[in-house]
């Protein structure tokens, strides 16, 4: 996976919350950006670290926009109830993950633009916050990297 990057963002975000925690993690997990689509929500600043200086989020009016301004070779995947478990899969090096807004998930017609449809597993619910279902699916990502030695050694601990 070296040579990577990765974004992620919301399809119709709700709750800027939400989009900070996410922008947040984002940042903390090796993101390369966020994005939204169909911006809901007024804009409020919820990170206390300054991420808006460190990597860029993006707003498109529409999927179509998104579609026509996303980096070329990356593959689309779409984090939604339904597809494989993000335990059993693995990440390309080129990935741009997105997810659904918080009370009304991702419309069928983006799933099926997407290349791939992961599914956060749980024990009982089988629905997450947006925000928590992103950070989950970028640490999976995370660990992925660090098992496959393709990024950085943690504090120089192989």
């Amino acid at each position: 996976m070296s040579g990577g990057y990765f974004e992620i963002g919301i399809f119709g975000a709700k709750r800027e919350t939400n989009v900070g925690t996410l922008w947040r993690t984002a940042y903390q997990l090796g993101a390369s950006g966020i994005f939204v689509i169909g911006r809901r929500y007024r804009r409020q600043c919820s990170d206390t670290v300054s991420t808006d200086g460190q990597i860029p989020l993006r707003e498109h009016d529409t999927f179509e926009d998104f579609l026509a301004q996303r980096p070329s070779g990356a593959e689309l995947i779409a984090v939604e109830m339904g597809g494989r478990p993000l335990s059993q899969s693995t990440h390309p090096s080129r990935a741009v993950y997105i997810l659904g807004a918080e009370d009304s998930g991702l419309p069928k017609s983006v799933v099926r633009a997407c290349d791939r449809l992961v599914t956060v597993e749980s024990v009982r619910m089988a629905s997450y916050n947006v925000a928590v279902a992103g950070s989950l699916v970028m640490y999976h990502r995370f660990v992925e990297q660090v098992r496959t030695k393709s990024i950085f050694r943690l504090n120089g601990v192989e």
